[in-house]
């Protein structure tokens, strides 16, 4: 399996290619299936490319929506990546999706692990498309840096689809995809746009260690092709 790299120079025609490819294997699984299973991160990065997604004539209807990733907090709250998804990316024609939530009201993170994957395995798996993130600090989703808990989520062997991840450099509790839940997915992307990023990048395909930066779960593994669009 490979990285297969589309490097732009304006954010414009990154947007551009990335929506149309995205598009092309939610219509590629609509045709096939009958219905299509989109899973996002949040963060800035995707903002210009959920309004560009929003805008896009596919049968959203038969389109389900869920997160790579979500900080344990309500979806009214203004962290709440299932809030920025919402706003930016499930309104005019993508408004028909449905949102499949990963967050649930009176639940713990810690013990919701269970309730999370299953939920997430009735209504969003097989995963079809899944667009990754990824944080000046090599995280991506909420897998990040030493945590405690990434030998678990690096487990191939793992078969929850969900794990709760408590950050030590970054606010809230959050429920984050396995690794193998991302690997799963028949098509990934990974988008990150910057000078930073750009050199966090090359020093992530150049190394081994994914704990200390762990995209490279994603980035440096023989399971799957990822696509990854840049600038």
């Amino acid at each position: 399996m490979s990285r297969i790299e589309h490097v732009f120079t304006e954010q414009d025609r990154l947007i551009e290619a990335l929506s149309h490819s995205i598009l092309k294997q939610l219509q590629n699984a609509i045709d096939t299936k009958g219905k299509a299973s989109l899973l996002v991160s949040g963060g800035s990065t995707p903002k210009p490319l959920f309004e560009k997604l929003s805008k896009a004539s596919l049968a959203w209807e038969k389109v389900s929506i869920g997160l790579c990733d979500e900080r344990w907090v309500p979806a009214s709250h203004p962290d709440s990546n299932e809030h920025f998804v919402k706003t930016h990316l499930l309104q005019e024609k993508a408004g028909k999706a449905t949102f499949i939530s990963m967050y649930q009201e009176e639940a713990e993170s810690k013990t919701a692990e269970k309730l999370c994957s299953q939920k997430m395995r009735e209504t969003l798996f097989p995963f079809d498309v899944l667009i990754l993130g990824m944080g000046s600090d090599a995280h991506t989703a909420s897998l990040f840096p030493d945590n405690e808990k990434l030998e678990m989520a690096f487990d191939l062997k793992n078969e929850d689809l969900c794990i709760a991840i408590e950050p030590t450099t970054a606010p809230h509790m959050r429920m984050s995809l396995t690794r193998a839940a991302i690997l799963s997915a028949d098509h990934i992307y990974l988008h990150f746009e910057g000078e930073e990023k750009r050199a966090v990048y090359q020093e992530a395909i150049a190394g081994e260690d994914m704990y200390k930066m762990p995209i490279r779960s994603v980035l440096n593994q023989d399971i799957k092709d990822i696509e990854v669009y840049y600038r």
